[in-house]
């Protein structure tokens, strides 16, 4: 097998490194899809209680909120998270499209 050229090893590089991003990418968006899932269940036990008031813990504390404020802090950030797993999924088609490219043009100079 010849040599590669510096052209060559910039794109294996290049290439080794969106697999790392994607990878990385990944791992983040599971991270939040698992979080929006406790919000999810958070928002449903509130749904399902009769109290007026709940605690939301705070640091190391546990404060007593109204049911409602915690309802609507919880869905603020639900849609905040929704935002961010919207972006990172976006920054995956990205680097998916970037590797199947540097893949197709690697499997050109083998």
């Amino acid at each position: 097998m010849a040599e590669l050229t510096e052209q060559q090893k910039e794109m294996i590089g290049q290439f080794q490194a969106y697999q790392q991003q994607l990878q990385s990418i990944l791992i983040q968006k599971e991270s939040l899809r698992l979080h929006g899932m406790e919000m999810d269940k958070a928002i449903e036990e509130l749904n399902a209680t009769k109290e007026e008031r709940a605690f939301k813990i705070t640091g190391n504390i546990m404060i007593s909120k109204p049911v409602s404020e915690l309802k609507k802090d919880l869905q603020e950030s639900k849609e905040a998270l929704e935002i961010r797993i919207k972006s990172l999924e976006k920054t995956e088609e990205r680097a998916n499209s970037k590797l199947k490219e540097l893949q197709d043009k690697l499997r050109e100079i083998a």
